[in-house]
């Protein structure tokens, strides 16, 4: 099992005028101590799960361009791309950028998007729910299609595109990664058993449920279920390591493959150090 840092607050004791060098020591220190990737959120506010809104957040994409150039290994993505936020052709035209300027460490992670009060203050797109899902999954076709040797046209109901050209090319064959977020039953999990590379859900009680759901989905589509790696997102505390490697292990036993998590008290870099000592040795075992 792998374990990849998802850095969600970007409010560190430097402020601003230090956040440039504070992100480099944390992707290095991930980085030296085996983290496996590294993910920042796309939102333009911060969360209320995290924070008040008003605490620092930095622009996705921009970030993952700053980390390809100070990383070596670590795979790269937003977790999870809003998908109206972005029209589709500029953002496969990003990830296939990163990509390239990243030796093929990219990934498209992506999700039908949910923070209407972030994207009302700013003016971005954000239609019903049910558009949103319409144009996640004209979305994935696109990114299919711009990263194939297919460069025709793509007339959808929400996208039209004249010529899906892409060039270059990623350097990751067949393409990047997609990784689809959510746990929706009916329509998230029907995308991952369709499209995605890898499927994304919490970890908890309904976990063991959500992945029986996805197998279901994936006899329905004839989609191998083996073929989709299965990433959670959890919060694992450095401050007991024996814990952490516990619930690992039973994530493990459910046929999980990557454990995403935020590492409290981030910037300090020793949290990182705890991993790299006792937490991603012991997960690379199970």
């Amino acid at each position: 099992m792998d374990i990849g840092l998802h850095i969600a607050d970007f409010t560190f004791p430097a402020g601003p005028a230090g956040l440039a060098d504070d992100l480099s020591r944390i992707a290095a220190a991930a980085e030296e101590q085996g983290f496996a990737r590294v993910s920042v959120m796309d939102h333009v506010w911060q969360i209320r799960p995290v924070g008040p809104i008003e605490n620092d957040m930095l622009e996705a994409y921009t970030v993952l361009g700053y980390l390809a150039a100070r990383t070596e290994r670590v795979e790269l993505l937003a977790w999870v791309t809003a998908v109206t936020y972005r029209d589709p052709g500029l953002l496969v035209k990003a990830v296939t950028t990163l990509d390239v300027l990243s030796g093929g460490r990219a990934m498209l992670g992506i999700g039908a998007a949910w923070n209407e009060e972030e994207a009302a203050g700013l003016g971005l797109f954000f239609p019903p729910t049910a558009e949103r899902f319409e144009r996640l999954e004209e979305t994935l076709r696109i990114a299919r299609q711009m990263w194939s040797d297919d460069d025709g046209p793509f007339d959808g109901e929400h996208y039209r595109l004249a010529r899906t050209m892409n060039v270059p090319q990623p350097l990751r064959g067949p393409h990047p990664p997609i990784l689809i977020g959510g746990g929706g039953e009916r329509k998230t999990l029907r995308l991952v058993a369709q499209y995605a590379d890898a499927c994304n859900l919490f970890g908890g009680p309904e976990l063991a449920h959500k992945l029986d759901v996805l197998r279901t989905r994936c006899e329905e589509v004839g989609r191998d279920y083996d073929e989709i790696e299965k990433t959670v997102m959890a919060r694992l505390d450095p401050a007991d390591p024996k814990a952490a490697v516990e619930e690992l292990r039973g994530y493990a036993a459910l046929g999980v493959h990557h454990v995403h998590t935020v590492v409290p008290g981030v910037a300090g870099i020793e949290p990182l150090r705890v991993f790299g000592s006792e937490i991603v040795p012991a997960a690379a075992e199970l």
